[in-house]
């Protein structure tokens, strides 16, 4: 995991395309900006996960058929 530290208004750029700005900080909080183009979809971790499972139970599918445990955010973790 690569690690960076960035001020208010400062921003981070993935790829070509992708830019992650921090546009605020209030206490432990951090709120983020992302410009990203419409077909790659951002979600936050959570809704991510609901997704995920909405989608195996559609399929009839379990958890461990999508392997869902080697997910690219470490438990707990808020992307």
């Amino acid at each position: 995991m690569l690690v960076l530290s960035r001020q208010r208004d400062e921003s981070i750029i993935i790829g070509d395309n992708i830019v992650i700005t921090v546009v605020d900080i209030r206490g432990d909080k951090v709120r983020l900006g992302i410009n990203a183009p419409t077909e790659i979809p951002v979600h936050r971790q959570e809704v991510y996960e609901a997704i995920q499972r909405e989608n195996q139970r559609a399929a009839g599918t379990g958890p461990d058929d999508a392997n869902l445990t080697n997910s690219k955010f470490p438990k707990g973790a808020k992307p």
